[in-house]
């Protein structure tokens, strides 16, 4: 797939709503190791409603208002700390996206900064702080270099979820600063971040749609 459109972006949703319902209770027990086992609840009721959502508004709608549709109805339906700020990422991924009718390398290197940089905002994280960050933040720099390589857009999300899955694994290695996790400080080493998992899984099946 050389680029994803308005309807590509729906069936995409679709792809992300049946991969967090089936993934739903691993990301219960991942995230109930060091926080309140909430996780997987939230993300597979947040993208069943928001695949929902762009499906009933249609392709003629238009990407970026998709985008945004699909970040209110996750902030409504999943109003807990990674819902709103994966919310958050997709309506600053709409803003990034004015305009646009099709995602190729380039707009997905967009999206994915603007997506990166709302959260680091709203959740006022750092890299290294053991969150979703840690693993978005460099997924973007691959895109950016992608890019600018002139890379079409199924390499290129390929490159990226290799990227996001070894920076999922370098998150073994620090120490929660933010949210239930930071309360178990030493603790949280060696353990696999829950936040930075849904960010390796939005990443990698982004990868494999785009694969077709």
């Amino acid at each position: 797939m050389d680029v994803l459109r308005a309807e590509d972006l729906i069936g995409l949703f679709r792809s992300w709503r049946d991969l967090f319902v089936a993934e739903r209770d691993f990301l219960i027990a991942l995230d109930g190791k060091v926080g309140d086992s909430d996780l997987g609840i939230t993300m597979a009721k947040s993208f069943t409603a928001a695949a929902d959502a762009v499906a009933a508004e249609g392709a003629g709608a238009g990407l970026p208002k998709l985008l945004r549709v699909a970040g209110a109805v996750i902030a409504k339906t999943a109003p807990s700390t990674m819902g709103t700020l994966t919310a958050t990422g997709f309506l600053r991924g709409a803003k990034a996206l004015d305009g646009t009718e099709a995602i190729g390398t380039a707009q997905a290197a967009l999206f994915w900064r603007a997506f990166t940089t709302g959260i680091a905002e709203r959740g006022k994280a750092r890299l290294g702080d053991k969150t979703i960050l840690d693993v978005l933040d460099p997924v973007a720099t691959v895109l950016e270099v992608q890019a600018q390589s002139g890379a079409a857009l199924a390499p290129a999300m390929a490159a990226a979820a290799q990227e996001a899955e070894a920076a999922l694994e370098r998150t073994k290695t620090l120490l929660a600063q933010h949210g239930k996790a930071a309360a178990f400080q030493e603790k949280t080493i060696g353990l696999q971040d829950a936040g930075a998992t849904v960010g390796m899984m939005l990443v990698r099946q982004m990868s494999a749609f785009t694969a077709g």
